[in-house]
């Protein structure tokens, strides 16, 4: 009976872990997308003479140096990072995806023209790609968007690549091919489903990527610019005051360990490599 548990053990508690940072997840993602609207308040509106206020019933997170809600604009700022995010890395995996399974799929000069490809962005680190692209246009939002996209695709020409080789050569395709049924057919009957699961667990984990270099950026000052509210730029507003206002800088820090906390717990192990 006890060797029966030991073995059912490991399954329970895998699949908690997961559910666990999926909440997190979209904990966030709910705060970003409704948060705007049932706080209600302008995140650009003015109020000196509340300048620097703890947190109190009207402002649950206190005000910042202009007065400004912190709640209000920490809402618009995880909107704008999430959804930025999520766009680059779904822009990045339509490429990617297909580049790998053209790279498995037709093989010799057409592989190793595309690993090449993907081996000189990776020769160049991807945070340093974006900055580029932030440093020729500022401000920009398209620039980091490409920037972001141009980065993340790898991994996923990588994943899928590795992935749909395997499966190409297999006894499954090999009878499919010989029954005469097309790419379509080999792509939804046999590709897909053995790719899903790796794409599911790779596009958390590189928005994550997204959302932390647009923090980084933005907290070096070459990202989303002010008043805009952005995670990385609100930091770097909040950080000179620390000291008297410790709940300013502890708020845009909160929200991010909270997303990286629920990447890592919904990635964990079966992140691929």
């Amino acid at each position: 009976m006890s060797a029966h548990l030991s073995l059912a053990l490991p399954p329970r508690r895998w699949p908690l872990r997961r559910a666990v940072g999926l909440g997190l997840l979209l904990l966030v993602s709910t705060f970003s997308l409704l948060g705007p609207w049932l706080i209600g308040t302008d995140p650009a509106v003015q109020s000196l003479a509340h300048s620097l206020q703890p947190p109190n019933p009207n402002h649950w997170l206190g005000t910042d140096l202009l007065g400004r809600d912190v709640l209000a604009r920490l809402a618009h700022a995880a909107q704008l990072s999430l959804g930025l995010a999520l766009l680059a890395a779904l822009s990045a995996a339509v490429p990617g995806v297909l580049l790998g399974l053209i790279a498995a799929w037709r093989g010799g000069a057409v592989e190793r023209t595309l690993v090449l490809l993907a081996d000189a962005v990776l020769s160049l680190p991807g945070l340093l790609l974006v900055l580029l692209l932030a440093a020729l246009s500022p401000g920009s939002l398209g620039a980091l968007y490409l920037g972001l996209s141009l980065s993340l695709w790898v991994e996923y020409f990588r994943v899928s690549r590795a992935a749909a080789r395997p499966v190409l050569a297999g006894d499954a395709v090999q009878a499919s091919r010989l029954l005469g049924f097309g790419p379509a057919y080999l792509l939804r009957r046999h590709l897909l489903p053995a790719l899903a699961p790796l794409l599911g667990t790779l596009l958390p984990f590189s928005a994550a990527q997204a959302v932390l270099a647009l923090a980084a950026l933005g907290f070096i000052g070459v990202g989303v610019q002010p008043p805009t509210p952005e995670l990385g730029s609100m930091m770097t507003e909040f950080l000179p005051f620390y000291a008297e206002a410790s709940w300013l800088i502890a708020a845009p820090v909160a929200l991010l360990m909270l997303l990286v906390l629920g990447m890592m717990l919904f990635v964990g192990e079966e992140m691929p490599e």
